[in-house]
């Protein structure tokens, strides 16, 4: 079996300019997927409340306050 690169080899340079285009494009796709990590600057932002909610009710009012 041909690897990648000698496949590539034997298309015209017409291909061979499509076929680097697209891996660039996977390249850029994959790099700005990795920039989008889950922030969580939230956490514990609710803890003065622990005391007087339940979890599911401290949900609930969370809920009520962000759609303020």
């Amino acid at each position: 079996m041909n690897s990648l690169e000698e496949k590539i080899r034997e298309l015209p340079p017409e291909l061979q300019k499509e076929v680097e285009d697209f891996v660039e494009f996977l390249l850029d796709k994959r790099a700005k997927r990795k920039q989008k990590k889950l922030r969580m600057s939230w956490a514990g932002a609710l803890e003065e409340f622990r005391n007087q909610y339940t979890s599911l009710k401290l949900q609930k009012k969370a809920l009520e306050w962000w759609g303020d």
